[in-house]
């Protein structure tokens, strides 16, 4: 399976006590494929020296740039879908041009796109993620 990952999913994702422990977990495990885009490990990156250590935040980057399991992509095409936080626009770009299954979010923005038929694309939030890796 391969998805997109908010940056809101991402960073509650990180320690053991979280309640969403079980996606950093999954994708360490390879249980799904990352597709990121350069812009996209810019904002993780960012966010994530901004919530936690340096040391943590680098350690962090670090497994994702090293793992098999992402995919890097470059947008050919921005399709500028949403409008009310065009800043979110990276994540759906990535995931049409990835051919990703699922693009998982929190961010009532994305909201947008299940009334958009075309280009079609499949956003989750991070509840539905988990009953999909069941």
């Amino acid at each position: 399976m391969k998805i997109v990952l908010d940056t809101n999913c991402l960073l509650p994702s990180i320690f053991e006590n979280s309640p969403y422990y079980w996606v950093w977990e999954g994708f360490c495990e390879r249980k799904f494929s990352l597709c990121c885009t350069t812009e996209i490990l810019y904002e993780y990156a960012e966010l994530l020296a901004s919530f936690y250590s340096q040391e943590i935040s680098e350690s962090i980057m670090e497994t994702i740039m090293n793992s098999n399991n992402i995919e890097q992509i470059t947008p050919h095409y921005k399709w500028n879908l949403i409008t009310a936080d065009p800043d979110d626009n990276k994540f759906v770009d990535c995931a049409l041009n990835s051919g990703a299954d699922y693009l998982v979010s929190n961010d009532r923005h994305f909201g947008i796109l299940k009334k958009i038929d075309f280009p079609p694309i499949k956003v989750i939030d991070i509840v539905a993620f988990k009953e999909m890796l069941k």
